[in-house]
């Protein structure tokens, strides 16, 4: 069992949050996980593809840089971003994913179609973060992949030949959604076994994908995935969807205020974070879905058992709502959590524990006990979910909340403070 807590760092921007009463409607942001998958398959795709409602996001706009670099032209008017794809796999690359692991392990496998060598790098936390067993599973293919430690940079030579690959799906889904969206366009067929996967929804989220784009992909209860080869990306006109990831902050909220409304989210969605309806279900709160608005009304909150392996991303806001919960919710899936732009259970942990917040971590499963939230001094540690948790869980808190390096929401969600300060929550900021 793990406890404790670390004293507050030096940071460079610092958000104030004080105990605030929400109100009125709020906007999910773009969803980045669906807008990077978007972009990389309109870069794949000769001729031009409209994408509506783009996300603006640090991640986001490292994903557009790394288009640039494939031969890929955009133009931006109103609230549409034309893609003008022009794929060349010939050259040596240099593609910079920024702090994005998605675009990188995308990336990774576009890397296979090319027969002189790329390289795949980042910044900030993606360099500190394992990227997972990657090397193994393009040797079978015949590509040549070297890291150190499972870290980027990433090298990679040769052409990927087809034929059967297998990979483990344990650690993360988005290196097997880089090779969904690079495989077809090899000049022979390939079958994909996939072993214990993990964030099945994001899998389905790429499928869906490369249907829009005219792609086939032919797969058994998500073990064995069999792609043609000598397919082509198709431009299209779609929108990307609201971000369940960010919303489910919103979602929390929402439930510890009782009238704020939530729009741009779709429940039609194959969005793993879509199950935050379930966990605030089970926490007693009433979820009602007008049309393209959610309200959530909860009289009085209890504690709540819950499985994130297939949305991980889901234990900062679980956090912040299972400590506004009357009793021991228990969550399970903090093996997921290792390789996040921070070690994610740890920071919980340690960064909600100065708020007079008990959690307790045994094994892959994490126990936090409700109570009054004290005011006090916590750090995001670089991480844009973190910031947010700190944000959310300072609204009930009995002083205010100081987060340092808040800038971190810029990852997935550069408005967050300015839309929880429109919707009536108190902020303050310091440089």
């Amino acid at each position: 069992m793990l406890s404790g807590k670390l004293a507050f760092e030096n940071e460079t921007m610092k958000a104030s949050v004080y105990p605030s009463r929400l109100s009125g409607s709020v906007r999910a942001p773009a969803s980045k996980s669906h807008f990077i998958r978007l972009v990389a398959a309109a870069m794949l795709a000769e001729g031009s593809s409209s994408i509506f409602h783009p996300s603006s996001c640090g991640d986001a706009k490292s994903m557009l840089n790394v288009a640039r670099e494939m031969g890929a032209e955009f133009e931006l008017s109103d609230d549409c971003l034309n893609v003008r794809g022009n794929p060349i796999f010939r050259g040596r690359k240099l593609f910079n994913c920024g702090e994005s692991g998605l675009a990188a392990r995308l990336m990774i496998g576009v890397a296979t179609l090319f027969k002189e060598e790329v390289i795949v790098c980042g910044t900030g936390t993606l360099l500190k973060r394992q990227l997972g067993n990657i090397t193994k599973p393009l040797q079978q293919l015949g590509v040549k992949c070297t890291m150190n430690d499972m870290k980027l940079p990433a090298r990679i030579y040769g052409t990927a030949k087809g034929g059967q690959i297998v990979v483990d799906g344990s650690e993360s889904s988005q290196f097997i959604s880089g090779l969904l969206m690079a495989l077809p366009l090899l000049k022979s067929d390939t079958e994909l076994i996939v072993k214990d996967l993990k964030s099945r929804p994001y899998i389905d989220l790429t499928m869906e994908t490369l249907k829009a784009f005219d792609i086939e992909v032919q797969d058994s209860e998500y073990r064995n995935f069999h792609i043609k080869g000598k397919q082509s990306y198709r431009p299209t006109n779609i929108q990307v969807e609201g971000d369940w990831s960010g919303g489910a902050f919103l979602l929390v909220a929402a439930a510890l205020n009782n009238n704020v409304k939530i729009t741009g989210l779709d429940t039609n969605s194959q969005q793993s974070d879509k199950a935050i309806l379930t966990a605030l279900e089970s926490a007693g709160a009433i979820i009602q879905n007008e049309i393209s608005e959610l309200t959530v009304i909860a009289d009085k909150l209890k504690a709540f058992t819950f499985d994130a392996t297939h949305c991980p991303d889901l234990f900062p806001p679980l956090a912040a709502l299972a400590a506004n919960c009357k009793g021991v919710s228990k969550i399970k899936g903090v093996n997921r959590l290792k390789h996040k732009e921070s070690d994610r259970a740890t920071a919980l942990l340690e960064e909600l524990g100065k708020l007079n917040i008990r959690i307790e971590i045994e094994g892959d499963e994490m126990s936090i006990t409700g109570g009054q939230i004290s005011g006090g001094k916590v750090s995001s540690r670089n991480d844009h979910r973190m910031a947010m948790a700190g944000a959310i869980a300072a609204l009930t808190a009995s002083g205010k909340v100081e987060i340092g390096q808040a800038e971190s929401v810029s990852k997935s969600w550069p408005g967050f403070f300015n839309d929880i300060q429109m919707a009536g929550g108190k902020i303050e900021y310091e440089d």
